[in-house]
Parts: C-alpha cells; structure tokens; sequence
C-alpha cells in the first residue's frame, strides 16, 4: 500500500501541486497589483492550502477555534514540527493573518514575491538591527486590524521535540501590545518530518490556546515567552513534551 502511494504522491500529487502553486502565487500577485491586498493576499493561499491537505489525504483538526474573534488582531505563535505546518495553518485557521518569515524564503522563484506581495514580513534573524526593521514593517501590515503568525523556534523540530523559542515574537507582541495566541500543532512532523520529502497520511490536530492579553505595562518577553511555551507543551503528546515546561 505505501509503495502505491509513494507511486501516487510523486507521480501524480507533486505534479498537480507545482501546478496549483503556480497558479496561486500568479494570481496573488495579480490580485494584490489590482487593490485589496487583505483578500488577495489570503484566500488564494487559504484554498491552495486545503488543497494541498486533500492531495496528501492529511486530514486537519481544529480545537479551541472559540478562542479568538475572527474581527481581533492577534499574535498567533506555534510549534514547528514540519511542512505541513503552514497548510495547516493556512488552510484552517480561518483567520485572516500575515507570516512573519525568514528572509531567504523571499528568494523561492515566485512564491517568495507572491509572498511579499500578498504582505508577508520578512525578517533577517542573523542581526539584532532587523529586529527593529521587523517591528517598522508589522507595524504597517498590522494597523489595520490584520494578524500575524509566527513560529518562535525559527526552524523544524528535528525529532518532534520544541526547540527553544526566539525572542522576536515575543518582542513583536510587547511592541504593539497584542493579544499572544499559542498555537499547538501535532501530527505535522508524522506527516512530514524535515528528514524527507515522503509524505504520511495522518491528522493533524491545532489546538488553540486561549489568548494572553497585555497588562498596562505591557508584557515581560520572558514571562511571556514561558506561558507560550508551557500552554503549546501541554497540548503536545507526552511523549513530544519538554519536561522543563511541567512542573
């Protein structure tokens, strides 16, 4: 059965998805050139994201999507276990929101000006100047009421496990004094681990986690960046948990 899918995965999914991200960026980039860069910039992407979940047979669940309102600004941060991250998100959150990504992603042939065009951040993690550059250019993608979603660990987990968080969320969210959501995602590095190019067909749960709201000063990164840690551990399997994060 795996060697049919294997069959089936590269000789007729890839081949299907080259396709349809050809076709979205095209029309992302067409689409925001025109005007209305918050529904061009989305929905192109939130369906070529569905799609990519269908092709795959990777089914998505979603708990806790009671916890935040659809109209609210919010910084979204999740777990990275692998690819099928970003569709997932993409695909079922079903909130209208903006990456923050590293910068050598703006260099994937069109998808990256797809990317730059529907509004996307980009950020350059190897100096502490672009912290400051990220925050000037949110600060524009987000003063209209748009979100932004960020995986704090930087890069895909090598074995399942958290890495540890990076501090530019969290100093995103204590800039602009938004609502931090944490996002836990499972089952994404069965899907598709950063060891392979195979995929697994398997579910995908996100849970998420009930929003952490600034205080009148603000937040603490450091505290900040703790309850995150602590709220996506808890939705993780025991065996994927960081033990540091339960007391």
């Amino acid at each position: 059965m795996i060697s049919l899918f294997r069959i089936y995965q590269w000789l007729i999914a890839a081949p299907i998805l080259l396709i349809l991200t050809i076709i979205t960026a095209l029309v992302t980039i067409i689409g925001t050139s025109l005007g209305n860069r918050v529904f061009w910039g989305y929905w192109p992407a939130h369906y070529w994201s569905r799609c990519v979940c269908c092709l795959w047979f990777v089914r998505i669940k979603v708990m806790g999507r009671e916890n935040i309102d659809p109209k609210h600004s919010y910084v979204f941060v999740a777990n990275h276990q692998g690819a099928f991250d970003i569709w997932a998100i993409y695909g079922y959150l079903n909130h209208n929101f903006k990456w923050l990504m590293k910068k050598e992603l703006e260099n994937i042939f069109l998808v990256g000006y797809a990317c730059k065009c529907a509004g996307h951040v980009f950020v350059d993690d190897s100096k502490l100047t672009s912290i400051r550059e990220t925050i000037d250019e949110a600060e524009h993608t987000l003063k209209d009421g748009m979100s932004v979603v960020i995986f704090p660990e930087g890069s895909r987990t090598y074995d399942g496990r958290m890495i540890p968080f990076k501090r530019g969320a969290f100093l995103l969210a204590s800039e602009f004094r938004l609502p931090v959501v944490p996002i836990t995602i499972d089952g994404a590095f069965k899907a598709m681990p950063r060891s392979t190019y195979n995929v697994t067909p398997t579910t995908i749960t996100i849970t998420i986690h009930k929003p952490i709201y600034p205080d009148q000063k603000g937040f603490n990164t450091r505290t900040l960046m703790t309850q995150c840690r602590e709220s996506i551990n808890s939705a993780l399997p025991v065996a994927q948990r960081d033990p540091t994060c339960e007391s």
